[in-house]
């Protein structure tokens, strides 16, 4: 189904009951949940979806094995649910991981095996599968290339595991299914009031610079990383809602582990755990954990962070890896509530909601596998506000766009599309030459760059290589060198002239050089 972003721009310029400022997983989650309630709803976002923290996550749906360790079960239980909520949601985004703690002292098998069978059981009937305890033998055959020296054995559990960007997408398009206008790059330039009350946003289009007065009313601020920037735009003297820390994750070739199976460093030396998961053919190792200061789009990564990671898994593996092997790096910026300045690491997830003095309601904090509850929780805030009319969330049992059973657990492409693949194929079945793949070390085709513009708004060769598909955390070499492909098609595809696709060009090479790549 086509999708017309300069369409839907335009109809902002009208009245809504709900306008979402942010396209990341927390604002995408209120627009389903606000369109399928009934309300009139309005979504813009400054650059494309998930552009920020929503597209860096470690790519696991989780209760949060840390956080049992913690003694947080109220926030394990919770994930839990939202985990199995997910899954039935987006089975085609979605699916179950199987986990190996590999064990080296004897003592450690029943510690572990104790607190994870605990996990397991707050999962209820919403298990992603059973917990064990294995042997050495067992341990290397979930994981090849595991150390084996001193192997005592390990406990298996298992997690959820997802694509990050493409469930946004799924979000975003689920949404204007549901009636709700949902624009991307399309910046909140400021708040609109009335008698002293915020009723909406000026909203300018990144691409011609126009501009509309969104009224709406009910405001909500979920900007993520950056919504302590817009609590002081509306009021300059809040006090700040989020402490904010790097997670930094690198992509080495899937033979370092040499299986199906994830593994878990339970303990790395600032008390932290580690996780090594086959992704999208690739292993990614993450993450790290470093407290900033400043809100930043592409927030960069200190030499350190490579090295600690390198380091830290290092051991587990019967093969080391070395630097020259990392394919790619990428971080995001993880919005943490404000403790009680207690370090980064061991900030609770949880999230809050709160309104100003001038009606605008913030939700910040939380992570991917809870935004569905952040996003009720926020709606009946303002319903028991008096701000919204009163109507029952529905997003519990709903289907995401594109939901579809996938055909056997191999990652792929294809199974992403879902129902949509139909879409994708047929351009191809159209014109074969739409079959070529964009570099010979990634699995991604013409046809789907094609179909980003055509149905998922993509905009620019960063929203195509970097969250349509996920060459740019693939392998940041070979994306460079799809890139002069992609723009190509996409200044087709859009009307754009050939100065238009050496810019994109110039400035996706820019991007991957500066933040994507371990050189």
């Amino acid at each position: 189904m086509a999708q017309d972003r300069n369409a839907l721009f335009a109809s902002l310029d009208a009245s809504f009951d709900v306008l979402i400022v942010g396209g990341g997983a927390t604002g995408l989650g209120l627009a389903v949940d606000a369109a399928t309630r009934g309300y009139q709803t309005a979504l813009v976002e400054a650059g494309d979806f998930a552009q920020a923290t929503s597209s860096r996550a470690t790519k696991l749906v989780h209760g949060g094995v840390r956080y049992l360790a913690n003694g947080q079960l109220h926030l394990v239980r919770e994930a839990l649910r939202e985990r199995a909520t997910m899954l039935r949601a987006a089975p085609h985004l979605v699916r179950p991981l199987a986990f190996v703690l590999p064990v080296y002292r004897r003592w450690e098998l029943p510690y572990y095996g104790a607190g994870l069978l605990v996990y397991d059981k707050l999962s209820g009937k919403a298990t992603m599968g059973p917990t064990r305890v294995l042997g050495a033998k067992a341990t290397a055959e979930q994981v090849p290339g595991i150390a084996r020296s001193g192997l005592k054995g390990s406990v298996l559990y298992h997690d959820g595991q997802f694509n990050d960007a493409r469930f946004a997408l799924a979000l975003a398009r689920t949404a204007i299914d549901c009636g709700a206008v949902v624009a991307n790059y399309a910046r909140c330039e400021r708040l609109l009031y009335e008698n002293g009350r915020v009723f909406g946003a000026a909203v300018r289009d990144a691409e011609s610079g126009a501009e509309e007065e969104v009224r709406a009313r009910v405001v909500v601020n979920a900007t993520g990383i950056f919504s302590d920037d817009l609590r002081r735009a509306d009021d300059a003297g809040t006090a700040p809602m989020l402490t904010l820390s790097r997670g930094t994750h690198i992509v080495v070739s899937a033979d370092v582990l040499g299986g199906k199976a994830a593994v878990i460093v339970p303990r790395t030396r600032d008390g932290r755990v580690i996780f090594a998961i086959p992704w999208e053919g690739r292993v990614v190792i993450g993450t790290t954990e470093v407290a900033v200061a400043a809100s930043e789009m592409e927030p960069g990564h200190a030499e350190e962070e490579i090295e600690y990671l390198l380091e830290t898994v290092g051991p587990y593996l019967e093969k080391r890896v070395t630097r020259s092997e990392v394919r790619a790096v990428f971080s995001g910026l993880r919005p943490l509530v404000r403790g009680d300045g207690r370090s980064t690491s061991r900030l609770s997830r949880e999230h809050a909601v709160s309104v100003s003095r001038n009606g605008l309601i913030s939700v910040a904090g939380g992570k991917w596998t809870t935004y569905r509850k952040m996003a009720e929780d926020t709606l009946d805030f303002a319903i028991r506000q008096g701000m919204l009319r009163g109507a029952a969330c529905m997003t519990e049992t709903l289907r995401l766009h594109g939901a579809a059973e996938a055909d056997g657990d191999e990652p792929g492409w294809e199974r992403e599309y879902g129902s949509d693949l139909a879409e994708v194929r047929a351009l191809i079945g159209a014109d074969e030459r739409l079959g070529a793949k964009l570099d010979g070390a990634l699995p991604y085709t013409l046809a789907q760059v094609v179909y980003a513009v055509r149905a998922e708004m993509a905009r620019t060769v960063e929203d195509v290589l970097s969250r349509r598909t996920r060459a740019l955390l693939l392998d940041a070499e070979a994306a460079m060198r799809a890139a002069p492909a992609v723009a190509a098609t996409m200044a087709r595809e859009l009307g754009r002239d050939a100065a238009w696709a050496e810019e994109q060009v110039r400035r996706f090479t820019a991007l991957a050089r500066t933040f994507y790549t371990a050189a």
